[in-house]
């Protein structure tokens, strides 16, 4: 697997373009979006376990279900046109519509995706404009990869990609990906888009079993803030111009992909994490020795989503207390005076606790630690032999500050 820079359009066959349409007045950013194949990609796709479902997700739900292939995305930030009713789908059903009419498609062909605010309805002269305006730009280089994954973000400080290059089949083929996502993320999916591309041959229904299978140690085990959204969508598009021998078995060809897949979903998921709103560095927890695959998730998630760690992590204050507090409501049975805790970054690894209680450590060592962008919880339950990954943010006063005035 070759780790490569770029976006969305690297696979053969796909383009993309990113401008400022106006969904919101008053702002400046690029707000929407398009992903278009020149020939039909097969679809898979994932979505938010909210009850409350956004009009695209509904209507992706759909295409995936009832479709093979599709050829386009379109994409806008600024209103997530969600709990918007009837009306809300007949403008996602429209924005197919229009799309489809500009490239001479099918509107089962294209899918929608939309970030924002809950609630409001869809500019649709706005949509539409912003529709015409993207078609003549769509391009496959670096400067449309960068103007669409600018186009997606809402409070993301940056933009979020991911590309790899593998061989299958004596051929090269890319998978490349871009997302958002900063607030309104917790696992099942967070507040978040995120589009795959790859010009790989695979069957669609073995594509959907890995896809779903790869979410969920992936973007499902990323939090920032507790919060399930309404809009979490992630789709990947297959449209096999590599040329390789269709993967329709899980052989080598698919033990390739499947390794190049997992790299962009966990490069992009960790992305998100360390963009969370208002947080100032990455926090990763990594539990060893559970005795079940699911209970070390759990344990994982516990800690990454425990308020009073992320607030101790923003702070640099090796409050290892909390982490061993969340471990202990988490609902895992595990022997407390067993447990080895020790953190880690690109500034020095110390151990904080061992066999449940503190090391002699130094507090002005663990600061120093703690003061780095990325910094990683190691903890051993010694319980077992499975191990489980979590990311998520430090907690800041900056986040308060950014959700108390969202909407305006």
């Amino acid at each position: 697997m070759k780790i490569i820079n770029a976006g969305v359009t690297a696979p053969k066959g796909f383009k993309c373009a990113g401008l400022r349409a106006g969904v919101k007045p008053g702002k400046t950013n690029k707000d929407m979006a398009m992903i278009v194949s020149e020939v039909p990609a097969k679809i898979a796709g994932t979505f938010t376990k909210n009850i409350v479902k956004a009009a695209p997700v509904l209507w992706g739900k759909k295409i995936v279900e009832e479709q093979e292939a599709v050829r386009a995305v379109v994409i806008n930030t600024g209103i997530a046109n969600a709990c918007t009713g009837a009306q809300g789908y007949e403008n996602v059903v429209t924005e197919a519509k229009e799309v489809a009419k500009l490239l001479d498609i099918k509107p089962e062909e294209v899918v929608v995706g939309s970030t924002g605010v809950i609630g409001q309805q869809l500019p649709m002269d706005v949509i539409k404009e912003g529709i015409k305006r993207l078609v003549p730009e769509l391009k496959a280089d670096r400067q449309s990869e960068e103007d669409a994954s600018w186009a997606i973000l809402t409070t993301d400080t940056k933009p979020k990609e991911a590309a790899v290059e593998v061989e299958i089949d004596g051929k090269t083929v890319t998978i490349a990906g871009m997302c958002k996502g900063s607030g309104m993320i917790h696992p099942n999916m967070g507040t978040m888009l995120g589009f795959i591309t790859t010009d790989a041959a695979i069957d669609k229904a073995l594509l959907l079993e890995l896809q779903r299978e790869l979410i969920e140690d992936t973007f499902n085990m990323v939090s920032v803030d507790g919060d399930t959204s309404t809009n979490d969508t992630v789709f990947v598009f297959a449209n096999g111009m590599a040329e390789n021998k269709e993967i329709t078995e899980k052989d080598a060809d698919y033990e390739a992909f499947r390794e190049g897949l997992l790299y962009v979903n966990q490069s992009l998921a960790k992305q998100i994490a360390g963009d969370g709103e208002g947080c100032t560095r990455l926090f990763e927890v990594h539990v060893a020795g559970a005795d079940s695959k699911e209970n070390a998730k759990i344990l994982s998630k516990s800690v990454v989503t425990s308020s009073l760690t992320k607030a101790a992590i923003y702070g640099k204050d090796a409050n290892w207390g909390r982490i061993l507090c969340a471990l202990g409501y988490a609902g895992v049975d595990f022997d407390p005076v067993k447990v080895d805790i020790s953190l880690k970054s690109a500034d020095g690894v110390i151990e904080i606790v061992k066999d449940g209680i503190a090391t002699d450590y130094s507090e002005d060592e663990a600061t120093k630690v703690l003061s780095a962008d990325a910094v990683t919880a190691d903890i051993d339950v010694h319980n077992g032999v499975f191990e489980a990954t979590a990311w998520g943010c430090d907690l800041t006063h900056d986040y308060v500050t950014i959700n108390a005035d969202y909407r305006s």
